[in-house]
């Protein structure tokens, strides 16, 4: 059964047709056992790759194919690394569905464009990291104000070689949830550093990620 209507299946192909420049590939990490979410993230992926010639899915096992799994610096599943022209560091953990699904859209389009929508103001500051510095944002599928947060992630890491960004969706890592601190979401946790509860503007973002840097 697909999981897309029709009408939304063709906004996407249009979507895509406009908007992808470079392929990208979607590579996906799963397992046969113990992996609940694994199966129903594999249908969205077989659903949404076929829509543009210029995204490809490959699928990896978790256990058997470890190198690949180290490649990518991946440590759970389900999870999809959004690679393009070079691998900025987008992931998703866990089912990029209910309104994560857009940021896995709208993820692979800034990866196939190699640059984002973020202002001047914070390109510079992500110009001015000296230091790596990755981002967690746990999240849910039926989570409004998420969906800000995880692009405003993403786009950090398009925009930076020093930044990776990752979706996490904290019902599916409860043990994750609990070492930091999860009592609602969206949260965004920078170097296990500094935090941010709830979704907050770009500019705001900006001066957590600066000062998380710092802290190096």
């Amino acid at each position: 059964m697909a999981l897309l209507k029709d009408e939304d299946r063709q906004k996407l192909v249009e979507e895509f047709g406009q908007k992808l420049a470079s392929p990208v590939k979607l590579a996906f990490f799963t397992q046969n056992l113990d992996c609940m979410y694994c199966g129903p993230t594999e249908m969205i992926l077989k659903e949404l790759a076929p829509l543009s010639d210029k995204i490809t899915l490959e699928t990896w096992n978790f256990v058997n194919d470890k190198t690949q799994a180290e490649l990518y610096g991946i440590d759970k599943i389900p999870a999809v690394a959004v690679i393009g022209a070079k691998d900025h560091g987008v992931r998703f953990y866990g089912i990029p569905a209910g309104y994560e699904f857009a940021s896995l859209v709208a993820s692979i389009i800034d990866v196939s464009r190699g640059e984002t929508g973020l202002s001047q103001e914070s390109k510079d500051v992500l110009m001015s990291l000296s230091k790596p510095v990755n981002i967690q944002v746990f999240v849910t599928p039926t989570c409004p104000y998420c969906q800000s947060m995880v692009r405003l992630a993403h786009q950090a890491a398009v925009e930076s070689d020093l930044v990776t960004a990752h979706m996490v969706e904290s019902t599916e890592f409860p043990h994750l949830a609990q070492r930091y601190g999860v009592m609602g979401v969206p949260k965004t946790v920078i170097n296990e550093t500094a935090s941010l509860d709830g979704a907050v503007p770009e500019h705001v973002f900006m001066h957590h990620l600066q000062e998380a840097g710092k802290q190096l």
